[in-house]
């Protein structure tokens, strides 16, 4: 098992150089994920060597690592429960309430970043399947709660037991401080980016735009 240092270590060693294949520490017996992965990083950084790439690689092998994750998460939960990951995401928004199970509606399209129709559409679907139920809402008339009903909690522990150990499972299993530092890293960069989002601020602000201490930052230019 190779600790996270090691696992980013051959992409660092192909900054800033114009060698155009993956380094040398990749051996015959590095899987063909991780070989592009790395060479990701090989190629941009020869391509756009007056950049500090480092967060803007961080941030496409997080889209990567997010679409890897969700599409296994779908195939378990369509072959399992008959439901996509993003409908068993709204079992597992009203599980972790607590009793008695039950969110307004707006507090599950808040929590999972979706629109107000998409969850219309998601707990139509759950309530058809008996997954949940509506409830009148007492505090606003004609408007509705989602409660979690028992055969949708029977679906959404079985959910959570199945996928409990995604990143510690299997020959590259992470050792326990490795998921500990993802966990601290992850935490504090959502919510940064949250914050950033509900404040209205963008990437594609003009130089000047941002706070004082990020424009006299010195160093090679960040990339965009």
């Amino acid at each position: 098992m190779k600790s996270s240092q090691q696992l980013g270590g051959s992409a660092v060693q192909g900054r800033g150089r114009d060698t155009g294949h993956a380094p040398s520490s990749i051996g015959t017996r590095e899987t063909h994920t991780r070989s592009l992965t790395n060479q990701i990083a090989v190629d941009w950084r020869r391509e756009r060597p007056d950049l500090d790439l480092d967060e803007f690689l961080l941030s496409l092998y997080a889209m990567r690592l997010g679409n890897v994750i969700q599409r296994k998460f779908d195939v378990l939960c369509e072959e399992r429960f008959g439901i996509s990951g993003s409908d068993m995401r709204v079992l597992f928004a009203l599980r972790r309430t607590g009793r008695p199970f039950v969110r307004r509606p707006t507090d599950l399209f808040r929590a999972l970043a979706i629109t107000s129709g998409a969850i219309t559409k998601k707990v139509d679907r759950l309530v058809q399947l008996g997954f949940a139920a509506r409830l009148p809402d007492p505090s606003h008339g004609g408007g509705f709660l989602v409660q979690l009903t028992r055969s949708g909690m029977r679906v959404a522990d079985e959910a959570v037991e199945l996928i409990a150990h995604p990143f510690s499972s299997g020959d590259e299993g992470f050792a326990r401080e490795d998921i500990d530092a993802g966990m601290r890293f992850v935490i504090r960069a959502l919510s940064a980016m949250e914050t950033d989002m509900e404040n209205g601020s963008s990437l594609d602000k003009s130089p000047g735009e941002g706070p004082p201490e990020a424009q006299k930052r010195p160093g090679r230019k960040r990339a965009a």
